[in-house]
């Protein structure tokens, strides 16, 4: 149990109620049971008197009878670990009882006020769920069952209350008090402790609540709106953190300004708080007024923040206060509807980081991050649409389908309908839906009524799971293209036939000769489909899914000269470096499954080493884009290339692959990479060209080290110890890491050395040694397991340590199976302390069945011996359930 009660007797009911024990399969929890809850709750108080081993907590709940749902002569309440200490009705004891958590109080009338009381010690919260302690401060993550760990609640999202909260407690140790909304009375009770009571007037369902309490120091700036109203905006973090939060504050305004100006959303409260927290399963919260923050995601200055740090700040911070609008003023129903906010919100993000940063750079990034995460996880055993029909554990759904794929299902409405009509599809969302619970339907109709297009077969974007695969054939007939375009949807768990969905396609004919098309918009709606397009002049070449317009694989057969050409000439930046990964992939999965010719293999890999080297000598490009251009696909993308039909991913053979063309790269164009590196070098400004230099820096340092490891270990240590930013470092030192080198354990001793003291730069210290190509990391990752700064209660520690190895496919899928069991054995540990972050190692395991046979029933019988281990968390049994049935 990992919230204990103090043996008090409660006025009526039991002595004392535990938490019923998980059971061995948690019960399927399904989105077409949905009913509306029997009863309102508009009004809720909450008094707490604060202590980190032993917290009171009363809560008054206002609650009457909801017309719009079945009667009931009773009120379930949930909870989870907690014991009722009194539980009154209209201030009298009432025959109350449990039922495994849940509390069952009796209700005849159409009002009541409900008073229940109840104690919890936040110092043994190990899951990070409800209220906890955190280095000596108090602190809430609600989202998404979190409210039920602190008091007897109906936690649920269509439970919208107003909230007003009283928080007493130590003044020594807890001096700051905050809660959601606005503080509206403080006051000190001359006993050494303090008081403060906060109200937000706008009502939220119980996971957007939060509470924090203890040492803390702000940095402030005000914001004016739109309409003039002056917000006070405040990042709350410990003192010696203080120094580190200007780029958050900074990003903070500029998204308010953001949102006001692309959105028309104004903020609503006079307060915005941001609090940084050093023990937090997830990234951020959206809590209404106070937003939790992991400090990964708050505190940055250039000595111990890299540049893609910078942006995560920026992001993470942005994507925190959208949600003001796209899910709190605006919930969802149900947490089946958790892409409602969640896709919504990242597309709201993106677009911010995009105009912050540069639209065609960021798009290629988020792009990577959907193929390396969201692309996987449709292929595997644990795929699901973005509105899922079922769940046992809802933790378990906060994916990248939800959120990325979410994402770009939205944005392909966007691309439909123009951002004008977009705009106005949104805007009568929030009119439409502003105080209310929503579902993905609702959204859906906004849009098609805002926009004035009809959606109605692209509602299948929601309820079907799988990445479509576009097969692309081409014939001309005079001065005009034929293009004949194919979709499919593979069979996912539960769903072995899909039907074919609207899927918009930005793209060109272009010229081999020279000559660039006109782009426009096509929408592929049957399973086969063909378009008559014009020609730009003779030997056409398509250029398509410009901008990366759908969440797509496109197949096609394409000659190995008109990929090159594309990656040379093509006007639209994504499309560019797409047809860069193209031609690698094609050659890359050749290689790995043999099936080159020798004079194939030869023939790519030189053509490879040309487009690299038209990226490196074309002066128009700015080295931001140079250094999209100069990545190979990853890995993880390659696998999902390989394991098409009945063909499995070899992991070895792709690892084999990259590393030898890897080699070929920095052997053919040593000189020139070198060159890059030195004039990269001499730059050294705190704008976008030193950040695209700083970038492309580290990228010539990695081709240089598979083809001459000595030279870029000198190379390496030369700029580790010329930095003055972490983006050099941390850089130079990830290229030190891979290599067996005598630069390497010294320069890795003095990073812990120097930044010791500092939690986040000792998690880039684990992450760097467990991501390495070095031959012993394996050996290296254990030995840093028993670490005296490793420990398995922080989830920041954890993720930089073995989530880091288990993104090593080298090391991950090493032949002997021994990646799979450190992983495994993780799981085993973290589950009974954190399973949230336990479960969340299941689906690097998952993968089994698209690896070739032997690394397979390694895989499986890892899982297998997790789920025989027992008294699994929900969290761990759904995830390794699913993934063996898959």
């Amino acid at each position: 149990m990992d919230i204990t009660t103090p043996p008090i007797a409660p006025e009526a009911g039991p002595a004392l109620a535990d938490a019923a024990p998980t059971p061995h399969e948690p019960p399927v929890i399904r989105r077409e049971d949905y009913r509306p809850f029997p009863w309102l709750v508009p009004e809720v108080r909450l008094d707490f008197t604060l202590g980190l081993t032993h917290t009171l907590v009363e809560a008054q709940l206002t609650v009457q009878r909801n017309a719009r749902a079945d009667r009931a002569e009773t009120i379930r309440l949930n909870g989870d670990g907690l014991a009722p200490l009194g539980v009154l009705v209209d201030g009298a004891p009432v025959d109350w009882h449990m039922d495994g958590g849940d509390c069952i109080v009796p209700l005849r009338g159409e009002t009541h006020l409900i008073t229940i009381t109840t104690a919890i010690d936040p110092s043994a919260n190990t899951q990070l769920m409800g209220l906890y302690a955190s280095n000596g401060m108090l602190c809430t993550q609600c989202e998404a069952e979190g409210f039920r760990r602190i008091t007897f609640f109906p936690d649920r999202p269509d439970v919208l209350s107003v909230y007003r909260v009283r928080m007493c407690g130590d003044k020594a140790a807890f001096p700051v008090l905050l809660c959601n909304g606005n503080k509206i009375a403080e006051g000190d009770n001359g006993d050494g402790t303090h008081w403060a009571e906060w109200h937000d007037p706008w009502p939220k369902p119980s996971y957007l609540f939060a509470l924090v309490a203890g040492d803390l120091v702000a940095n402030s700036r005000p914001f004016t709106t739109c309409s003039g109203r002056v917000v006070t905006c405040n990042i709350w973090v410990r003192k010696e953190d203080l120094a580190r939060t200007d780029h958050a504050l900074e990003s903070l305004h500029r998204a308010m300004k953001w949102d006001e100006e692309v959105f028309g959303r104004e903020y609503d409260l006079d307060l915005y708080n941001i609090v940084a927290v050093s023990d937090f399963n997830m990234g951020a919260m959206e809590n209404k007024g106070l937003n939790i923050f992991n400090t990964k995601y708050v505190l940055a200055d250039p000595d111990t923040a890299t540049d893609a740090d910078f942006d995560a700040v920026e992001g993470v911070i942005a994507h925190e206060y959208f949600h003001n609008w796209s899910g709190n003023r605006v919930t969802c129903r149900d947490w089946f509807q958790l892409s409602l906010k969640e896709g919504f919100t990242v597309l709201r993000d993106q677009l911010f980081s995009q105009d912050m940063r540069g639209e065609a750079v960021k798009r290629i990034e988020d792009v990577r991050i959907l193929r390396a995460a969201q692309f996987p996880e449709d292929a595997g055993p644990l795929a699901h649409p973005i509105r899922p029909d079922s769940y046992r554990e809802i933790s378990n759904f906060y994916t990248a389908t939800v959120y990325n794929k979410g994402a770009e299902v939205i944005r392909m409405m966007r691309s439909m309908v123009g951002e004008a009509r977009f705009r106005a599809g949104c805007d009568l969302y929030f009119a439409r839906h502003d105080g209310e619970a929503a579902t993905c339907e609702e959204f859906v109709k906004a849009i098609e009524d805002g926009a004035g297009i009809d959606l109605s077969r692209f509602r299948l974007w929601y309820s079907q799971a799988g990445t479509p695969r576009v097969a692309v054939s081409q014939e001309v007939e005079g001065d005009r293209l034929r293009l004949t375009l194919r979709q499919s949807v593979p069979p996912t768990p539960g769903q072995p036939h899909k039907q074919p969905m609207p899927i918009p396609l930005r793209l060109a004919v272009h010229s081999r000769r020279g000559a660039l098309g006109e782009e426009r918009l096509i929408v592929l709606e049957e399973a086969e489909q063909s378009f008559d397009l014009p020609l730009a002049g003779p030997d056409p070449v398509v250029s398509i899914n410009r901008g990366f317009t759908a969440p797509v694989i496109i197949e096609r057969t394409l000659a190995r000269e008109d990929l090159v050409f594309l990656a040379a000439h093509d006007d639209d930046p994504f499309a560019r470096s797409e047809a860069l990964q193209e031609l690698a992939v094609a050659h890359l999965v050749g290689v790995a499954s043999g099936t080159l010719a020798p004079d194939e293999q030869a023939a790519g890999e030189a053509a490879i080493i040309a487009a690299f080297a038209s990226s490196l000598a074309d002066n128009a490009l700015d080295d931001a884009m140079r250094g999209e251009l100069l990545l190979l696909p990853s890995e993880t993308y390659l696998f999902e290339a390989m394991a098409v039909g009945e063909r499995k991913a070899d992991p070895g053979a792709i690892h084999a692959a990259r590393e030898g063309l890897k080699a070929a790269i920095g052997a053919a164009l040593g000189g020139e990479l070198r060159a890059l590196h030195a004039r990269a070098s001499a730059v050294a400004r705190e704008d976008p060209a030193g950040r695209g230099a700083r970038k492309v820096k580290t990228i010539a340092l990695g081709l240089i080290a598979a083809a001459d490891p000595a030279a870029a270990a000198a190379l390496a240590a030369a700029q580790y110890d010329a930095a003055d930013n972490m983006t050099d470092r941390q850089g130079a030192l990830m290229v030190l890491a891979g290599l067996d080198c005598p630069e390497r354990e010294g320069r890795l001793a003095d990073f812990y050395a120097r930044y010791r003291d500092n939690a986040l730069v000792v998690d880039k210290w684990f992450s760097l040694q467990a991501l390495s190509l070095h031959p012993q990391v394996i050996d290296h990752v254990r030995a840093l397991a028993e670490h005296p700064d490793f420990t398995l209660r922080n989830p920041n520690r954890v993720r930089a340590l073995h989530m880091a190895f288990a993104g090593n496919p080298k090391a991950f899928h090493a032949p002997s199976g021994e990646g799979y069991r450190i992983i495994a054995d993780v799981i085993l540990a973290l589950d009974p302390i954190n399973p949230q972050t336990a479960a969340r190692f299941v689906p690097a395991l998952g993968r089994w069945q698209r690896i070739e046979p032997g690394r397979a029933a390694l895989m499986r019988a890892e899982l297998e011996r997790i789920m025989a281990a027992g008294k699994l968390s929900r969290d761990t049994f759904e995830q390794v359930s699913r993934s063996l049935e898959g």
